[in-house]
């Protein structure tokens, strides 16, 4: 069991390094390869097709083995009520560096959410910058709609620039991000999380 664990912790080690997806068959045959994306931020988790560890599309049984111990504080708290199969886990001890919540949708892991500054999205965007620094960033690529709740806020979209992921960012009436998340669609786009 030492030596099978050792194995599966080389392998994650192995494939951070490469920046290439571990190996999850059940992921691969039952869902839509995604292919890794790297952001050019050097030391965020954050990426386009998922976070730290785990990739968006994973089985929830392979993003819980995947996600073992890691930065967020080991454990993760969250499962599908009765009447629904979307769900979000959330972190047990958080950091200023965890997510406020990894979404899961038909026991698949498609959405994760960021409320602090202290994570750089792909690409280099963060909690508290303006639109117009966002607009810097990403150019042509933010697509932008009025925000569904809070007259003269926004979302400022940007489809990854390989894969069907994406990123939005939702601003306040003043302009300032106040939060972000990054999924697949349509989870990404709903306005109410499991909504």
């Amino acid at each position: 069991m030492i030596r099978r664990f050792g194995g599966l912790t080389l392998c994650l080690m192995l494939a951070g390094c490469s920046g290439s997806a571990p190996p999850a068959a059940s992921a691969m045959a039952e869902s839509p390869a995604i292919k890794p994306v790297t952001t050019p931020v050097a030391d965020s988790p954050a990426r386009y097709d998922g976070y730290g560890p785990v990739w968006l599309g994973m089985d929830e049984a392979s993003f819980n083995q995947a996600s073992f111990n890691q930065a967020w504080g080991g454990k993760l708290e969250g499962a599908a009520g009765a009447d629904s199969t979307c769900f979000s886990k959330r972190a047990v001890a958080a950091t200023p560096s965890t997510p406020s919540g990894f979404m899961f949708e038909d026991g698949r892991f498609v959405r994760y959410d960021v409320d602090s500054p202290a994570v750089t999205a792909p690409g280099g965007g963060q909690v508290g910058m303006d639109e117009a620094r966002i607009r810097d960033l990403y150019g042509d690529a933010v697509q932008a709609q009025p925000h569904k709740y809070v007259d003269g806020a926004t979302y400022l979209r940007i489809a990854a620039p390989q894969g069907p992921g994406a990123l939005l960012f939702e601003t306040d009436q003043h302009g300032t991000v106040t939060r972000w998340r990054v999924g697949l669609p349509p989870q990404v786009d709903y306005v109410e999380a499991c909504g």
